[in-house]
């Protein structure tokens, strides 16, 4: 049985929890692991090569979100970059309005201050309306994910952004995981603070970024050398950044509408293939490769187990919250019962996904639907 289970095809629809380093990034990266040691604050000729391949991906990064590459800083990944928005902006206090469906590296840094939590509609994505009725006027920073990492729904930043600059208030968008997926030029959206993530779009753990419009204040939360505009100390990771640089060029020239097609045609096969199934979230705004279905009848995560036996990766929701008790927070907020929330699946599609994983996934879900609704008696008792 383990030999069987070792030898299978495997096929990945899990990226929204991470995505593998691609070919390209990894071209750049191993020559950079390998020849740029040097420490990019020194004076010499090492030091002085690893600060031009620093700058260098400084540029790449900013020319993938529309900014100057002064106004964008190297941070370890996308939750660094969203507790220095946000603990930058509020070390002095004030009141902070965020959305109920935001990733645990917002949520749990707004709940150490004065925090609004602004609901979303059953559709999962917030009224601009309420976020202007949630401002007070001590409010300091509204803070709005881009895309949401479970249901890939697409909240209306730039308008959002109005109503916050209108009011005098920073607006930070954690970015993780829009960029790589959608256009995303921060001078269009008007964000004054954006966090993004390497290993969301095939560069590897360990790297991130956040954009800083030019002019906006923020105040360290760690302390140590001078690097990153003092806001960020201790040695940079300049093979990771090389690694995003080329993770960002790849970025401005990936075909996304194909990836959009495989995501319906995944949907479509499920839903006419599995009875009692049902879409999560905005069907139309939404990310191009993010599907999230509720099944009658069992778990998720036996729904998990079984695909993954059947040599398919996907998700039962967040990949941070995996092994929660508790179900996902975001599908709650929709107005989801427990039992919904807790029998969806996320698939995230990438780069790598063809049109015949697509269809064999859609078989083995409909074989695990089926195999695991004859084990529910609740299932089968009401049909």
């Amino acid at each position: 049985m383990l030999n069987l289970y070792l030898n299978l095809n495997r096929y990945y629809f899990d990226h929204n929890a991470t995505t593998p380093v691609s070919a390209g990034v990894l071209e750049a990266l191993l020559p950079a692991l390998a020849e740029v040691y040097g420490n990019a604050s020194s004076i010499h000729h090492y030091g002085q090569i690893a600060k031009q391949r620093l700058e260098i991906a400084r540029r790449q990064v900013a020319g993938l979100l529309g900014c100057e590459p002064r106004e964008l800083i190297f941070t370890a990944g996308g939750t660094e970059a969203n507790n220095l928005a946000i603990f930058g902006v509020l070390s002095t206090g004030g009141h902070v309005v965020t959305t109920s469906i935001e990733h645990p590296a917002v949520l749990r840094v707004c709940e150490q201050f004065d925090v609004t939590m602004v609901p979303v509609g059953s559709n999962g994505i917030v009224d601009p309306d309420d976020v202007r009725r949630a401002i007070r006027p001590d409010t300091a920073l509204i803070s709005v994910m881009h895309a949401n990492n479970e249901i890939g729904t697409i909240q209306p930043l730039a308008e959002i952004a109005r109503i916050a600059h209108e009011a005098g208030i920073l607006f930070h968008a954690d970015g993780v995981q829009a960029v790589g997926k959608l256009p995303t030029n921060v001078k269009a959206l008007d964000v004054d603070l954006y966090s993004i993530s390497g290993h969301k779009l095939y560069a590897p753990k360990g790297i991130g970024a956040l954009y800083i419009k030019k002019g906006t204040k923020l105040k360290p939360h760690l302390f140590g050398g001078r690097h990153e505009r003092e806001l960020r100390p201790g040695t940079e990771n300049v093979p990771g950044a090389v690694a995003l640089g080329r993770a960002a060029l790849d970025a401005m020239t990936a075909n996304q509408d194909g990836i959009g097609q495989f995501r319906d045609r995944l949907e479509r096969g499920i839903l006419d293939a599995v009875p009692d199934c049902t879409v999560n979230g905005d069907r139309r705004s939404r990310l191009p490769n993010t599907t999230n279905i509720s099944f009658d009848g069992f778990d998720g995560e036996a729904m998990v187990i079984s695909l993954d036996l059947k040599g398919f990766a996907v998700s039962s929701g967040s990949a941070c919250s995996s092994g929660a008790v508790e179900p996902s927070h975001v599908l709650s907020a929709l107005g989801l019962s427990k039992d919904q929330a807790k029998s969806s699946i996320r698939f995230s599609l990438g780069q790598g996904n063809t049109s015949e994983q697509v269809d064999s996934l859609v078989g083995a879900v409909a074989e695990s639907a089926a195999q695991l609704r004859k084990l529910s008696p609740a299932y089968s008792a009401s049909y």
